[in-house]
């Protein structure tokens, strides 16, 4: 059963959506593995990706209202989309920290979150072009939910580490909220999957 048809502006939308945030976490990537002086240079790319989002979220919403019949319940776009723009929130916000508190060198374990985050952001791409086919929606979710049990186990033991390791209390404060970002984003990513599960489920 076709979950949405392609003809439907929601699908283009949130196609639009899924690419602008796997290009934000590649850029993000791309930065955080070069060093801070990168990251800053990159800086204003991912924030005019971060702004592109939030211009489909409103297009969405608008939409939402003016639209009597959707191809999905309404309050499920709204949550998908709604979700999507936490995460590429959430990239922006941590490549905001990580510049604004100059972090460098950048720790290893931002860089390996990061490269979660590409992954995931792949795999929720991949799962927004394949809504019609409702066994490969939650083969890709089963795989974001990996990638997110992975990244709980990096941020748990950075954690550790630097409060165990690290004596320069300021850098504890500032690193700390940078892992809990970059966590927050990668729970995103899960929230989606929650949200395309629950379509299939209403959809079968």
């Amino acid at each position: 059963m076709r979950i949405l048809p392609r003809e439907e502006k929601f699908f283009e939308l949130l196609n639009t959506q899924t690419r602008l945030i796997s290009e934000a976490a590649t850029v993000l990537l791309e930065g955080v593995q070069s060093g801070n002086g990168k990251l800053r240079e990159l800086e204003p790319r991912i924030e005019k990706l971060e702004t592109d989002c939030d211009e489909i979220l409103h297009e969405v919403y608008k939409k939402l209202n003016q639209t009597f019949i959707t191809p999905l319940d309404p309050e499920d776009i709204q949550s998908l989309c709604s979700h999507l723009d936490d995460v590429m929130d959430g990239m922006e916000e941590a490549t905001h920290c990580i510049v604004s508190y100059k972090i460098d060198p950048i720790p290893g374990p931002i860089v390996e979150i990061c490269k979660l985050l590409v992954d995931c952001s792949r795999e929720v791409k991949a799962a927004v072009e394949v809504m019609d086919k409702n066994r490969e929606i939650v083969k890709h979710c089963i795989e974001i939910n990996r990638l997110e049990g992975q990244a709980d186990k990096i941020v748990r033991k950075a954690i550790v580490d630097l409060f165990e390791h690290e004596t320069n209390p300021i850098l504890i404060i500032k690193l700390k909220e940078i892992y809990d970002v970059l966590e927050w984003t990668v729970d995103s990513c899960e929230d989606v999957s929650d949200v395309l599960q629950t379509v299939v489920v209403k959809n079968s």
